[in-house]
Parts: C-alpha cells; sequence; structure tokens
C-alpha cells in the first residue's frame, strides 16, 4: 500500500526540471573517444591499407551493387596516391552493368584523371563514356568543355560533330552554334543552323535562324528562312500562327508594312478562326499604324 505524504508544504529550497539537467550533464562523465593515430612506420602503413582493403572487399561481396562502396573505394587509394589501384577499382566497377549504365561513375572516374593531369587518360574514358551513353547530354558537354578550356578547338569541334550523328535536342546544335561564335566562325555557325532546321524542322528553330541572320546584318537570308519556312510548316495549324507573327513583325521591324498586312492576311486564309484572333487583331493594330503614318506624313 502506498505511503501518505503527511506534510504537503513546498520545501524551502525549490529545484527546478532545468536545474536538475544541468547538474546531470556536469556529471556526466567525458565521451570516451579512440585516439588519433599518425601512423608513420612504413610496416604499420602497410598493415593499415591491408586491413582498409579488406573491409572494402568484404563491402563489394556483399552490397557490389551500390555505387558508393565503389566510389569511396576508388577515391580511397587515390588519396593513398595509388592512382594505378583507384583505376583498377573504377574499371571494376564499369563492369557491373547497373553502374556501366550510370553516368556518374563515368564522370567521377574521368575527374581523378582530369585532377591529376592526366589528360590522355582523360580522354580515352571520355570517348568510352560517349559510346557506352550518347544519349546523356552532361557527357557530351564536359567531355567538349575540356578539350575548349585545353585550346583544342579542333578536337572539340570534332566532338560536337559526333554528337551532332546522334540527333540531338535543339539544345544541343544551339551549343554547338553557339561554340564557333565564339571563334567568330559565322559561316560554319549558318551551316550549323541549316542542319539544325533538317533535323527538327521546328517553328521555333527557324525563327531562330532568321533572327541569326538579322543579328548579322543579313535581312535577305533572314526573310528566305521565314519564306521556307512557311512553305514547310503553313499548313501546321498548331505553330503556323507563331511563324506568321514572327514573319509578319519582321517584315514590319524592316519598314515593309504591305508585306507584313500580306503576311497577317494569308494567315488568316490559312489558320481556323478558332486559332487566328490574335492574328486578326496585330492585322488591325498594322492597319491602325499604317493610316497614323499616313495622316502625319500629309500634315
Amino acid at each position: 500500500m502506498a505511503r501518505r505524504v503527511k506534510n504537503k508544504t513546498p520545501a524551502p529550497i525549490q529545484i527546478t526540471a532545468e536545474q536538475i539537467l544541468r547538474e546531470a550533464r556536469e556529471r556526466q562523465e567525458a565521451e570516451i573517444r579512440p585516439p588519433n593515430q599518425k601512423i608513420t612506420d612504413q610496416t604499420e602503413v602497410a598493415d593499415y591499407r591491408l586491413r582498409k582493403r579488406k573491409e572494402f572487399e568484404s563491402l563489394i561481396s556483399r552490397v557490389g551493387w551500390n555505387k558508393s562502396v565503389w566510389v569511396k573505394y576508388a577515391e580511397w587509394e587515390e588519396s593513398q596516391n595509388d592512382l594505378k589501384r583507384a583505376r583498377s577499382i573504377w574499371e571494376r566497377a564499369l563492369v557491373v552493368d547497373a553502374l556501366n549504365r550510370d553516368h556518374t561513375i563515368w564522370l567521377k572516374y574521368v575527374h581523378m584523371e582530369m585532377k591529376n593531369k592526366f589528360v590522355d587518360h582523360a580522354r580515352n574514358i571520355w570517348d568510352r563514356a560517349v559510346i557506352r551513353l550518347p544519349r546523356v547530354d552532361q557527357l557530351w558537354y564536359k567531355y567538349i568543355h575540356m578539350e575548349e578550356m585545353l585550346g583544342n578547338v579542333a578536337g572539340a569541334r570534332g566532338i560536337f560533330e559526333r554528337w551532332m550523328g546522334w540527333m540531338p535536342d535543339q539544345q544541343g546544335w544551339l551549343s554547338y552554334i553557339k561554340f564557333e561564335l565564339r571563334y567568330n566562325e559565322i559561316e560554319r555557325a549558318r551551316e550549323i543552323f541549316e542542319r539544325l532546321v533538317q533535323c527538327h524542322p521546328k517553328v521555333i528553330a527557324w525563327i531562330r535562324f532568321a533572327k541569326f541572320e538579322m543579328k548579322n546584318g543579313e535581312f535577305g537570308r533572314a526573310r528566305s528562312c521565314y519564306e521556307r519556312a512557311v512553305d514547310k510548316l503553313a499548313d501546321d495549324h498548331e505553330e503556323a500562327e507563331q511563324l506568321f507573327v514572327a514573319f509578319a513583325e519582321f517584315e514590319d521591324k524592316c519598314r515593309e508594312t504591305d508585306r507584313a498586312r500580306c503576311i497577317y492576311k494569308f494567315a488568316l486564309d490559312h489558320i481556323p478562326k478558332g486559332r487566328a484572333e490574335d492574328l486578326y487583331s496585330k492585322l488591325l493594330h498594322l492597319k491602325s499604324s499604317m493610316v497614323i503614318g499616313k495622316v502625319l506624313r500629309i500634315l
């Protein structure tokens, strides 16, 4: 039976929960940590390395599918300045099919070679990576970037050409064009644009091509881009409106208002009425601008 407390008056000295916890922490023994060991004896170094390698090999035998185990093993070998062993680990990792298809393994492998300035080794790995995973754009970008940073412009261009053979998305082609423009290779960039609109015959590609020509002062070439695009895409009701608007605005900027008006009228005849509201409003705006211009000239 529980004993009853006879004296229920508060104690003269009150102890808070915070005080109890503070005193407990003060009395707690310091955490015991193993001392840091600095291995200097060659025999001890060899024993340490053997022990670590056995630990890593044991992990691989149990969870060889785990990417992080291979990465840590290879990076540890690199930290021991044993690049030959590190390469062996990376190569063993790439034999595992699931890892072979993981582009991050290739990136980490080649990063080791680049960091240690083994350029030819890095090139070899990049070549194998883009052959194995040609649809991973990041591999191509980084391979090209390395060659460009090394000043190997011709080599970078050759890699771009190999990549374009896989017909990447528009961004890949635009990256190639920007690369050529960095070296003021206007004619090369124009030739790549021609290939881009063949590979991706979309309105946005043609508009970019035309704007490229405008930027370089080639208004006749820009008009030709729009005319060729109209020939190919005028019946594509999904994208034609954007093309006609861009073409008409181009002519308006060139002060060819009659041409712009004809383009809007042509567009209204070819695009279903439900999709032509924006075209109609732009045509009205153009007509009003023409009227105002005539009035101002009379005044």
